[in-house]
């Protein structure tokens, strides 16, 4: 039994039937039976009868074949019997809509695994339980007990965790004027998951777009591989709801204080090229336009608008979202100073006036597509006084439908522009209420564009990484903070520039440690117990001679015993003194669904205050790596600004690049961070590093 049997089973039981239409039993009789499936449709009832005129079978084994599909509308309590009768009868696929399982507590989530038992043993696949059913709008299929009728044939696939989400989004679509190919409501996924079903629906001849509804993802890497695939062909845009940090768990680190519950997500949208909508609107906004527009070749945008106002709006927009106005050329400003009166703006963006007529918006619009500056166009269309709106539609369509550059249309408006949303909604051109919309999904489709002409150009480099003493480092060791000495060979052997540490356990050890490292000297606290050695007053810099690094010993000491009195004291390490250059944080900690995650950003004391980082999966490649810096101050800053001079970018890429592989090899590391990492104007050092195992 494939996944694809969900979709075009050659027979349906509807377990539950009913013929009160107050009862959920009946609305899924009514959907499959009005939804013109050609296949058979079986009623199961204990009561028997008829339903809408249909013959009713007492239990399962009265059911003549074929069936494939059960859809299960009983109590929860009364599920693991309809589930032993689907084995007995051989259908290998069931959907279960009722709730009262996991999500109701211990006894639910029993409940739940009892029948995930029964399933497993009998070869049968389950959707739900807690979903409202799926809906092939091509097949045609529909098993869901949401009111009538069948949304229309359509091409944009959907998954959703959220029944409730599904119902209110087909309903919604109608008014938008969109439609599915195929819709599932995923609800517990005791069984089948989104990851499961992205490779059916990808494979669907009708599905353009895939939109996700995602509150989890139990089997990360899975999905990141799938995902990826995919959007090699197909685009997958995602919502992903619960961003906040709450459930995210306590770290002693930087690393994992900072690494949000939704830095994880964030990246493996990334890597996938997933791409990542902030809302319900853009999660169908854009899944609309990449399946009715072409992509632009880059990020230069036109506005054409017939109204001050909304041009000025448009282009806040179109650079808020990371583009830029394209610098129309020489010869379309003198074909638009032909075509309109001498107070239009010829810049852009283009003012062509209010009196704007429809042929003038056409042959500006065409001007515009033609200018190779153009990558886009952001139309502005509020109601022309002196023109319907429809007219304007008219003219502009065939242009649209003809154009290899996306335009996206502000339609600004509601009464008066009606008809005219009807008649580009007919020719599928996608229309949005306000240029902020218009502008966002032009920034989504440039963003996919983006993502395809990167493919295969990018690698990771070829392995320096000393694995075979790094693992023999770990082995056997509990899970701890390994101790610094510790660290600092684990770095070495990963090809980690570092400053080494020696361990003075006196002051007078520490003086003549001293004389043999040479000055200047940084001396921090020896604790396992202290790990923010500056915050318990354990850090004394630039140390000139052996009396000053014998004060700064007994200051750190009475220091560390002031700020945590039980903290056990080893001593303090010595360590020579890295001069001049930027101060950033490397890191990584472990995201239980998605593996290590890899952080960077501005480092030392700036680190929390700041929370300038950002995070990216393991492995990295190295354009993965440039752009993890790029996102943040700190790697602009590498390049050099106003007075700060550059530093060597180079090296903390390839630093990056070890981190990842190092944290991806030996899963025994939970955290690492290495703060700071001093970049110099050549090359890089490790200062201080943190390292967690087990």
């Amino acid at each position: 039994m494939t996944l694809q049997t969900f979709f075009s089973p050659r027979g349906v039981a509807i377990v539950g039937a009913s013929a009160d239409p107050m009862k959920l039993g009946y609305g899924v009789a009514r959907n499959l039976i009005q939804s013109q499936y050609t296949g058979a449709v079986h009623l199961v009832n204990p009561k028997g009868g008829t339903i809408m005129g249909r013959a009713v079978s007492r239990s399962l084994a009265e059911v003549p074949d074929p069936v494939d599909l059960a859809a299960l509308i009983v109590p929860a309590a009364a599920m693991p019997a309809a589930l032993a009768d689907c084995a007995a009868r051989g259908i290998k696929a069931a959907i279960i809509m009722a709730g009262g399982f996991r999500e109701i507590g211990p006894s639910g989530a029993a409940l739940e695994d009892e029948i995930l038992r029964i399933a497993r043993e009998n070869g049968i696949r389950i959707i739900g339980p807690n979903c409202i059913g799926l809906l092939d709008t091509h097949y045609p299929l529909d098993t869901t007990f949401l009111p009538p009728p069948l949304p229309a044939p359509g091409d944009i696939g959907f998954l959703s965790h959220s029944g409730a989400f599904c119902a209110a989004i087909i309903d919604w679509s109608r008014q938008q004027g969109f439609s599915f190919s195929r819709l599932v409501s995923l609800g517990n996924q005791t069984d089948v998951s989104e990851t499961d079903l992205l490779p059916i629906m990808a494979a669907d001849e009708h599905t353009r777009v895939l939109a996700m509804y995602i509150e989890s993802l139990p089997d990360g890497k899975r999905f990141i591989e799938e995902a990826r695939r995919i959007t090699r062909q197909k685009p997958i845009v995602a919502l992903k709801v619960g961003r906040s940090a709450s459930g995210q768990r306590a770290a002693a680190s930087h690393t994992g204080a900072l690494a949000g519950a939704d830095a994880a997500y964030e990246s493996a949208f990334e890597k996938s090229g997933v791409l990542r909508a902030d809302s319900a609107e853009e999660l169908f906004e854009w899944s609309r336009a990449l399946a009715w527009l072409p992509l632009p070749a880059g990020r230069r945008m036109a506005v054409l608008t017939n109204a001050g106002g909304p041009g000025v709006m448009s282009a806040d927009f179109i650079e808020t979202h990371s583009m830029s106005l394209a610098e129309l050329s020489a010869e379309s400003r003198d074909k638009l100073r032909a075509l309109l009166p001498p107070a239009a703006s010829l810049l852009n963006p283009v003012d062509m006036l209010s009196s704007a007529s429809p042929h003038e918006y056409a042959a500006c619009l065409q001007i515009l597509l033609d200018d190779p500056n153009v990558d886009g166009v952001l139309l502005v269309l509020p109601p022309p006084p002196m023109h319907s709106t429809e007219s304007v539609a008219d003219s502009l369509i065939p242009l649209i439908r003809a154009s290899a550059k996306p335009v996206a249309i502000a339609l600004m408006g509601s009464n008066l522009v009606r008809e005219a949303w009807r008649r580009f909604n007919a020719a599928r051109i996608p229309t949005y209420d306000f240029p902020e919309r218009a502008a966002s999904t032009l920034a989504c489709l440039a963003r996919r564009a983006e993502y395809l002409q990167t493919l295969d150009s990018d690698s990771a480099p070829a392995s320096t990484l000393d694995h075979a003493s790094i693992s023999s480092l770990l082995a056997g060791r509990p899970a701890s903070w390994l101790d610094p000495e510790a660290a600092d060979r684990l770095l070495s052997a990963a090809r980690v520039p570092t400053a080494p540490l020696k361990l003075a356990r006196s002051a007078d050890e520490a003086a003549s440690l001293a004389r043999e490292l040479g000055f200047p000297l940084v001396l921090k606290i020896a604790s396992p117990d202290i790990l923010h050695k500056s915050d318990a007053g354990g850090i004394f810099l630039n140390l000139n001679s052996p009396e000053e690094v014998k004060e700064s010993f007994t200051l750190a000491i009475r220091n560390a015993q002031n700020a945590n009195p039980s903290a056990r004291i080893e001593g303090c390490h010595l360590q020579r003194m890295i001069g001049a250059g930027q101060e950033v944080i490397l890191g990584s900690t472990r995201d239980p669904q998605f593996g290590p995650l890899v952080m960077f950003g501005s480092g030392g004391i700036d680190v929390e205050g700041l929370k300038d980082v950002a995070f990216c999966l393991a492995p990295l490649t190295v354009r993965e790596a440039e752009a993890l810096m790029d996102k943040t101050w700190a790697g602009k800053k590498l390049n050099g600004w106003r007075s700060i001079p550059p530093a060597d970018r180079g090296a903390v890429r390839e630093i990056l690049l070890k981190l990842a592989e190092l944290v991806q090899r030996h899963p025994e590391i939970a955290e690492i961070e290495i703060n700071p990492l001093r970049v110099l104007e050549q090359g890089a050092v490790a200062v201080d590093a943190r390292v967690r195992v087990g």
